[in-house]
């Protein structure tokens, strides 16, 4: 279980996050949601390690983290695909995937089957560079070279954005699958409200830097995070 309890976030002078809570476990994907610049990626970079925050504790099975740093954050079991998908341009889609082993012990250097039968065009662009990739199978890379970490908790942000809906569609079926092995705690930010929707067991929606909800799917409404995100 992820715990994110009374965090706060500061660029310089300016506070982004005030006070915010959430609560991600394996086996269940947590919706991030609310409309452009009120802290959601700025959530993100805290919880891997991309940003100091100012206060606040981030917990991983009771076990309280202090990463000043996205490595730390990474051993800890933390693995994020950001926003714009940060893939290596001139390195082959194998050499990215290998950039994932840096939390792995020596014996575990290699790329699991699995990740190809999950994103099959990686294996037929293997010897590509990524930056000759389309957007959508960027991003299918952004997410394998993620898992071959192994990580414990998985953030997306923005996994849709710039994709086609054959290429979301896949990236959906990939996300059930993972919450279904219940192994992962999936934190999913996302503006694509359907996609979000449609996947989530938990919602936390984010107003000016604050927490304006928090429920499992199951005990609110469509209408209601609909008007909480709009607020």
């Amino acid at each position: 279980m992820l715990k994110v309890e009374n965090l706060t976030l500061h660029y310089s002078a300016s506070q982004i996050l005030w006070g915010v809570f959430l609560d991600a476990r394996p086996g269940a994907v947590t919706a991030v949601m609310g409309t452009n610049g009120v802290g959601k990626t700025s959530l993100l970079r805290a919880i891997a390690g991309r940003h100091p925050y100012s206060g606040g504790t981030i917990t991983l099975n009771g076990q309280v983290l202090d990463h000043p740093s996205a490595a730390q954050a990474a051993r800890a079991g933390i693995a994020y695909v950001p926003q714009g998908r940060e893939v290596f341009p001139l390195l082959t889609v194998t050499e990215n995937l290998q950039t994932g082993y840096a939390c792995l012990p020596r014996a575990e250097h290699k790329i699991p089957k699995r990740i190809y039968d999950l994103f099959p065009v990686l294996e037929q662009m293997k010897n590509r560079r990524g930056g000759d990739l389309s957007g959508g199978q960027q991003q299918q890379l952004a997410i394998a070279r993620a898992l071959i970490a192994q990580p414990k908790v998985l953030l997306l942000d923005e996994p849709t954005e710039g994709i086609q809906p054959n290429i979301i569609k896949q990236i959906g079926k990939v996300i059930e699958l993972l919450r279904s092995e219940g192994e992962i705690a999936i934190v999913l930010v996302e503006q694509y409200f359907d996609f979000a929707y449609g996947l989530a067991d938990e919602f936390c929606v984010l107003n000016r830097g604050e927490v304006v909800l928090a429920k499992p799917a199951n005990a609110v409404t469509k209408q209601e995070i609909l008007e909480r995100v709009s607020i």
